[in-house]
């Protein structure tokens, strides 16, 4: 059955199918320490690519250009392409297969990675990333980078993909976050014995697109977050709980605030929309104006 007719998401599923031969040989084994799975798969690297909607004048950054299956087609829709790589070990082999080509490659931690530079026009971000790179990439795109990026798209583990999209009943500080910056839509799910080695579970395409009109315009951004992180701060507590205690508010005035806005103080916080979470930030707000 095709899945889009189904309305499920497309799944690359099966064998992997490689266009050209690759260029492992020019590289070192992937290591486990680092998270490195190569993912070969032509039908899941174009997936990702088609997802950014690249026009050959815009600026890509990749993280983690490995063997430098993704970047060779995304060399294919920009000129502008910067890799940055973690491994020092696989900058030769990335600077001998591109370097008759317009790739910038840097050596570097995208953890501790200054985006000043790169950040200064518009730009995307594309990248097949290591799992336990995830929530530090994340907390950066939505809090340290000042000039987000205008498109993100990740090939991410399926389970932390759902997460960051989840809808009220599900949410965490994490799917708050990039909702609040970004629009968040799931891509194509790629299978796990599409990559070598195989990795123990699935992973799917994630596609974030930064607001550029702010979603609650005049919000004190800092207090939205200071309350979130504060409502989350023991997900199995209600939010009279979490709240009272994390905003150091007297319970009959938590309960005060929670039903002016309509909200169940027996709720907890992943039950919450991003609207209930701006309704509630601006009931805070007023009372500390006063």
């Amino acid at each position: 059955m095709d899945d889009t007719v189904a309305g499920k998401l497309p799944t690359t599923s099966g064998r992997p199918t490689i266009t050209g031969k690759p260029f492992m040989d020019e590289f070192p084994e992937a290591k486990k320490s680092k998270g490195q799975h190569w993912l070969t798969d032509n039908d899941a690297l174009e997936a990702i690519c088609d997802s950014a909607e690249i026009n050959p004048s815009e600026q890509v950054f990749e993280i983690g250009p490995g063997t430098g299956e993704l970047t060779t087609r995304l060399l294919k829709r920009s000129t502008k392409v910067t890799a940055l790589e973690y491994d020092p070990e696989l900058i030769p082999g990335l600077q001998q297969r591109f370097k008759n080509t317009s790739l910038l490659v840097e050596e570097g931690d995208i953890r501790t990675y200054n985006f000043t530079d790169i950040s200064q026009s518009d730009y995307k971000i594309v990248a097949n990333i290591p799992y336990y790179l995830t929530a530090n990439l994340m907390r950066r795109l939505t809090d340290d980078i000042i000039n987000k990026p205008r498109k993100v798209v990740l090939l991410v583990q399926k389970e932390v993909a759902e997460r960051i999209a989840s809808k009220p009943g599900a949410m965490s500080v994490i799917a708050v976050a990039a909702q609040f910056y970004y629009e968040v839509t799931l891509g194509r799910v790629v299978k796990a014995g599409l990559f070598t080695p195989p990795p123990k579970v699935d992973s799917q395409i994630i596609i974030m697109n930064y607001r550029t009109e702010p979603l609650y315009p005049g919000i004190d951004i800092d207090l939205f977050f200071r309350i979130v992180k504060a409502g989350f701060s023991q997900r199995r507590k209600t939010l009279l709980n979490t709240l009272s205690a994390g905003l150091r508010l007297p319970r009959d005035e938590t309960v005060i605030l929670l039903r002016e806005v309509n909200i169940d103080p027996q709720t907890r916080a992943q039950s919450l929309s991003l609207d209930n979470w701006f309704d509630l930030c601006r009931a805070i707000a007023l009372k500390l104006s006063k």
